[in-house]
C-alpha cells in the first residue's frame, strides 16, 4: 500500500511540476515534451512523466502528433479569438458585479497590484503573474462563486497562449491605464462603466494578441 501511495505522490508531483512549467512559460506552446528530458529535469522516473502527460492531453494542455510525440498544445488563431470573447464576457461581468460587491480593501488591493504591475516594466513575467493576480483580485470580488469557476475554467486554455504580451513596454502602460479605468467605475460604483472598461480592455488585448501572433 505504501507504494502504491509513493506512486500516486510522485504521479501527482510530476503534474504539478509540468503544469507550473507551462504556466509559468518555462514549456512554451508547440513545444516538445520528452519524457527522459522532463524526467532529469525534475528527478523523477519517466512513470510518474508519462502518467502527468496523459493527465494534461486529457485536459487538453498536450497533444500527441505522430512522428514527434507529445507536444504543448498551441490554440490557433479562430481559438484565440473565441478565447477572449469568451474572456470579454466574464471579465465584463466581473466588473460590473465587483462594482456592486467590492470592499474598499479589495479595491486598494487592485490599485496596488496594478502600481506593482507598472513597476515591473522591466520584468515581463513578474509583471504578468501580477496581472493574473489583479484579475483574480476583481473576480474574487464578484461574491460569485460561479462566475468564478467559469474563470478558472480558462485557465488552461490562458496557459497555450504563449509568450507574454507584457514584453513590450509601451503595452503594459496600455494595460496600467485601462486597468485603471476599470478600477475606477468598480470604486465609483458604476456598473455600466466597469464594465464596459473591461471590455474595452480585453477588445485591445486581443487586437495586440494578434498582431503578437502575425510577427
Amino acid at each position: 500500500m505504501p507504494e502504491q501511495s509513493d506512486k500516486l505522490s510522485q504521479g501527482a508531483a510530476a503534474y504539478e511540476k509540468l503544469y507550473a512549467a507551462i504556466r509559468e512559460g518555462a514549456l512554451q506552446p508547440g513545444e516538445r515534451v520528452r519524457e527522459e528530458d522532463i524526467a532529469a529535469r525534475f528527478s523523477l522516473s519517466r512513470t510518474p512523466i508519462r502518467e502527468a502527460l496523459r493527465k494534461l492531453e486529457a485536459e487538453g494542455i498536450v497533444q500527441h502528433k505522430p512522428r514527434i510525440g507529445a507536444v504543448i498544445r498551441r490554440l490557433s488563431h479562430t481559438e484565440v479569438v473565441e478565447l477572449y470573447e469568451m474572456r470579454a464576457v466574464l471579465e465584463r461581468t466581473a466588473a460590473q458585479l465587483a462594482a456592486k460587491h467590492a470592499s474598499p480593501g479589495e479595491i486598494d488591493e487592485m490599485e496596488d497590484l496594478n502600481s506593482a504591475i507598472a513597476a515591473s516594466i522591466d520584468a515581463p513575467m513578474k509583471a504578468a503573474a501580477i496581472n493574473q493576480s489583479f484579475h483574480r483580485c476583481i473576480y474574487l470580488a464578484t461574491r460569485n462563486r460561479f462566475l468564478l469557476d467559469a474563470a478558472r475554467s480558462l485557465n488552461n486554455a490562458l496557459m497555450l497562449l504563449g509568450p507574454t504580451t507584457l514584453a513590450d513596454k509601451e503595452r503594459i502602460t496600455i494595460v496600467c491605464q485601462q486597468h485603471q479605468d476599470v478600477i475606477d467605475a468598480i470604486r465609483q460604483g458604476d456598473v455600466e462603466r466597469a464594465g464596459a472598461c473591461a471590455e474595452v480592455h480585453l477588445q485591445t488585448s486581443l487586437r495586440h494578441r494578434l498582431k503578437v501572433m502575425r510577427q
